[in-house]
């Protein structure tokens, strides 16, 4: 898994299956791929371990790239009623998951990837094919927590703006040159330049067109002065 950030620490498989023998055998073949995992017996275990993590982490998890390993069909709640309650919650965003199933669950498991799992594999499965795809979620799960970190980041940057320096980027944002900064906000073309280079590197750009599409791509609006 060289491909995956080292800052963003190391892996985690969550295996979530109540048959133990199915949950060592998982262990023991992601321990020889160099991948670690914590196994779950039931879908209510998990549950209250992921409410934990995402109490302590502020909803901040999670921390590192991690992929669920869910069975469909377990006594109590099943895997599936799990994944659609999870997802609709929105704690599975940066989590893929990927089903185990028997023959007869095949279908349960496509209409699971249609609602957003990320894939699914049938029991007994190929080893190769397992991991194979448990590397590609923990690919995914990399790209989301680095979305997600990148997203909070340019949040606290826009939040510790001043009041004028949040009018200043609006302007800016507008395409108006300084002069005319300047007239509608009642101030010095100097004091706009000053406001204007503390914004762009509060914001870490170095345009207005860069700050303009960093807002786009977060999907976030100029945030109104106070």
């Amino acid at each position: 898994m060289s491909s995956l950030p080292a800052s963003l620490g190391l892996p985690m498989v969550y295996l979530v299956d109540d048959e133990d023998v199915v949950r060592d055998a998982l262990a023991w073949l992601l321990r020889s791929r160099r991948l670690l995992s914590e196994g779950f017996g039931s879908a209510e275990a998990f549950d209250a371990f992921l409410e934990a993590q995402w109490q302590q982490h502020g909803g901040a998890w999670p921390v590192a790239p991690s992929c669920l390993l869910l069975d469909v069909r377990m006594p109590g709640e099943s895997g599936l009623a799990l994944f659609e309650r999870l997802t609709e919650s929105g704690r599975l965003a940066a989590i893929p998951v990927v089903f185990l199933t028997g023959h007869g669950d095949v279908p349960t498991a496509v209409a699971a990837v249609k609602q957003g799992a990320y894939d699914f594999v049938e029991k007994p499965f190929s080893d190769n094919a397992l991991v194979d795809r448990i590397e590609r979620a923990l690919e995914l799960s990399a790209a989301a927590i680095l979305r997600r970190q990148a997203h909070d980041s340019l949040r606290k940057a826009l939040a510790d703006l001043t009041e004028r320096e949040r009018e200043v980027m609006r302007l800016v944002i507008d395409g108006r040159p300084n002069k005319l900064i300047a007239d509608a906000l009642n101030i010095s073309v100097r004091t706009v330049e000053v406001h204007r280079a503390r914004v762009f590197e509060k914001m870490d750009v170095k345009s207005a067109v860069e700050l303009a599409n960093l807002l786009r791509d977060a999907s976030l609006d100029t945030p109104a002065a106070r």
